[in-house]
């Protein structure tokens, strides 16, 4: 019988303990709130700046963001290290926790930032030499290009701010940080 391997340590914590969230329905726990709504007396607001990426408005929300997760996730983990994508979660939540606070008017909840993240990070990591490559350009194209336009031509609660900065997190850290 094949033993179990828990092969990627971040991205498996991550998505149980998003699953576990889900399933005690504790979105309004970890809702950022947007602009003009942050209390700076309140621990639990900061503590949200980390935890809004954990929680998801319902199951459909959860499997969408995990789908792209659980797929990508493992292999950059493999490829950078537990630490690195962890520390990339963390800033992730973090930057995107704040953009949200200075820009948007509506809560913030959901691991889309995480999921650009790893998308952007994925087409980057055959980086050669100080080149581009042309999968990343066409990933920007398409993934970014596309939440340019949404959030200027359709109104709606996702937050393509948020999409677009999980995925300068990970143009950043891809362009920057040696790959192991």
């Amino acid at each position: 019988m094949p033993r179990l391997h828990y092969n990627a340590p971040a991205v498996l914590t991550f998505s149980f303990l998003a699953i576990l969230l889900c399933l005690i329905n504790a979105d309004n726990w970890c809702a950022v709130p947007g602009r003009g709504h942050f209390s700076i007396n309140d621990p639990m607001e900061y503590l949200r700046l980390l935890t809004h990426v954990l929680g998801h408005s319902g199951w459909p929300h959860l499997f969408g963001n995990l789908t792209f997760v659980l797929l990508l996730g493992p292999i950059l983990e493999d490829r950078y290290g537990t630490g690195d994508i962890t520390l990339l979660i963390i800033v992730t939540a973090l930057v995107t926790g704040l953009v949200n606070i200075i820009f948007s008017p509506h809560y913030l909840l959901g691991a889309s930032g995480i999921v650009f993240m790893l998308i952007i990070l994925a087409s980057i990591v055959n980086i050669r030499g100080g080149s581009i490559p042309i999968t990343f350009i066409l990933v920007v194209i398409i993934f970014i290009g596309k939440e340019v336009g949404d959030g200027l031509f359709k109104p709606d609660n996702v937050s393509q701010l948020t999409h677009i900065v999980g995925g300068l997190v990970g143009a950043v850290f891809g362009f920057r940080v040696k790959k192991r």
